[in-house]
């Protein structure tokens, strides 16, 4: 396959710098035959020239990877003045033909194209699929005929982010495009549904990974010997993952996706992604629980995988413990301080591809509801005639709540300290007395307990003290607002807080009136607190705060942010103190 690009893009001021792109990846499979690009100033005059050698290389890997033979030749260019205009020209040849380039128009935010075209070229006894997305209502100017396929498209306007809106994947115009039959690092494949495609990977890329030593497969039955059930025997194999690996990088070749061999994981005691999930599929195996290698692509967006269009696909790899009449299980074998069957935000709630001998199958991973994402705070605080407030505070969290807040287990004091002045950000003169953290892996619980004192929380005007009830749970975000929204209100994971904190009054002052219950309730969720008077001195404060998952469209997004400025309103809310005569 021979690709060549020419890109010509002018820079308007210095926040476009980073989408010149002016670079490309090779390796011993991938041949640069023309790299060059031309630079102009805003009048149009050549400025300068830039050869293949003038181009900075270096490793198209990070410190996390042990080792790679991917490079990557970049630009590297400091513009005298805006605008300036980038002409980059490139052409490279692969025996890979399983990653077609797609046509992505409009790939970034702030970035608008004039024209942008995209020809496929290819032999017509091979059968090339695609698939468009996102095209709808858009002027693009398509023609495929045998052996060629070709697309183009003008005036794009940029497009600029917007807070709670789908991932630019689901909205943005792309045409994927696959061959039926490709190679990959010389393994020769054919694949025109998921099915085939899963028996390729399991037989050309996996199997012959799956090679544990004798000597660790006994250790690891004698290790689970007293456990009755597969659930027992997995918990078990997981914990003994996460103690003796570590995640690193490896991507050599086909090791982009070739899993590296268990045997070998099992020597060196570390591995990628797919290493280390092909090793805890070994160690499982050993004991006779099935498990299943899985691709997806990873990260906050909640991006699936193409179910309808097989193409190779995927940024990660985790591991399915198949269940009888329940959900699955997932384990993410890359992180050594995650609970067992517990994902998180990583790599929760998105379609997958799962990989058996029996062929690849898509399924979706666990989806943390509104109603599992908790977090309950039960204290007491008591108030001193100056303002000063004493806390004690006990917070658990569950859900994706927990995963916000598992890694500061192992934080240091001095992290920790830094951790909570900031989470009460709002309250001045914090001053940390204990915190106590207990992180309930087994029942997948984060536990912390924190006292702290804060002088002159409360404002003292003559004989009335001004107290903020909510001292440990306010909601300080308020959505950002846009006078002209172009995108859908998307909400990717709901939540639910709830608090009950006793409130100690100071012995000679009384409560003056108490608020009203306030009650909120629309599509976006919901928000309940009160003021109760317990005796003469104490007061007990409760409040809830839901907010639901689910996508709404740009119309109404004003009521979301309006939602969220009234729960930040009533978050604020004083009630007074007054003297006792």
């Amino acid at each position: 396959m021979s690709v060549k690009e020419k890109r010509i893009i002018t820079i308007l001021n210095k926040k476009g710098n980073e989408n010149i792109d002016a670079f490309v990846y090779y390796d011993r499979n991938v041949k640069i035959k023309t790299l060059q690009v031309l630079a102009f100033d805003a009048l149009g005059n050549q400025i300068k020239k830039i050869k293949k050698n003038d181009f900075k290389d270096v490793s198209a890997v990070d410190g996390g990877t042990l080792y790679s033979d991917s490079r990557v030749k970049y630009l590297e260019y400091t513009p005298i003045d805006y605008p300036y205009t980038i002409q980059f020209t490139c052409e490279t040849t692969t025996g890979n033909t399983a990653f077609i380039p797609s046509f992505v128009p409009i790939d970034d935010y702030f970035v608008s194209t004039e024209v942008s075209t995209y020809a496929l070229n290819y032999p017509t006894n091979i059968t090339i699929r695609k698939k468009e997305k996102n095209i709808e209502n858009r002027d693009i100017e398509i023609e495929a005929v045998a052996g060629r396929i070709f697309y183009k498209t003008k005036n794009m306007n940029a497009l600029k982010p917007e807070e709670y809106s789908p991932s630019m994947v689901d909205f943005a115009p792309k045409i994927l495009v696959a061959a039926n039959e490709f190679t990959y690092e010389g393994v020769y494949a054919e694949a025109e549904n998921w099915n085939d495609f899963g028996k390729w990977v399991y037989f050309d890329l996996i199997e012959s990974t799956i090679d544990l030593p004798e000597s660790t497969a006994v250790y690891i039955q004698d290790l689970v010997k007293d456990e009755k059930t597969d659930i027992g025997k997995a918990k078990k194999i997981y914990q003994y993952v996460q103690d003796k690996v570590r995640y690193i990088s490896v991507q050599v070749g086909i090791g982009g996706w070739k899993p590296f061999n268990a045997s070998e994981v099992d020597r060196l005691g570390y591995g990628d992604c797919k290493g280390l999930t092909n090793y805890t599929m070994s160690l499982l195996k050993a004991v006779g629980v099935n498990s299943n290698f899985t691709l997806l692509f990873a990260g906050n967006s909640q991006r699936d995988i193409e179910k309808d269009f097989t193409i190779m696909q995927a940024n990660h790899a985790i591991l399915s413990i198949p269940q009888k009449n329940k959900e699955d299980i997932w384990l993410e074998c890359t992180n050594q301080k995650l609970p067992f069957g517990f994902i998180g935000d990583f790599t929760d709630n998105r379609d997958v591809l799962v990989i058996t001998p029996q062929g690849g199958q898509i399924k979706h991973t666990k989806k943390y509801t509104t109603e599992e994402n908790t977090q309950l705070i039960k204290a007491n605080y008591k108030v001193f005639d100056d303002g000063t407030i004493d806390v004690n505070a006990t917070l658990k969290s569950k859900g994706i709540q927990y995963d916000d807040k598992y890694w500061l287990e192992t934080e240091t004091e001095r992290d920790l300290d830094k951790h909570y002045k900031n989470r009460w950000g709002y309250i001045n003169d914090i001053s940390i007395n204990e915190i106590s953290i207990v992180n309930d892996k087994e029942s997948i619980v984060f536990n912390e307990t924190v006292r702290f004192k804060a002088i002159n929380y409360s404002k003292i005007i003559a004989n009335r003290m001004l107290l903020t009830v909510n001292a440990l749970n306010r909601n300080t975000h308020i959505p950002d607002r846009y006078r002209n929204r172009k995108l859908p209100l998307k909400i990717k994971r709901g939540f639910k807080d709830i608090d009950e904190v006793e409130i100690t009054l100071p012995q000679n002052y009384k409560v003056e009136s108490l608020p009203n219950k306030k009650i909120i309730e629309n599509k976006f969720g919901s928000y309940k607190s009160e003021v109760i008077a317990k005796d003469e001195n104490t007061l007990i404060y409760k409040r809830e705060f839901v907010v639901s998952d689910g996508e709404f469209p740009k119309e109404d997004y004003s009521s979301f942010r309006d939602f969220y400025k009234e729960v930040s309103k009533q978050d604020t809310s004083k009630i007074a103190l007054i003297k006792k005569e």
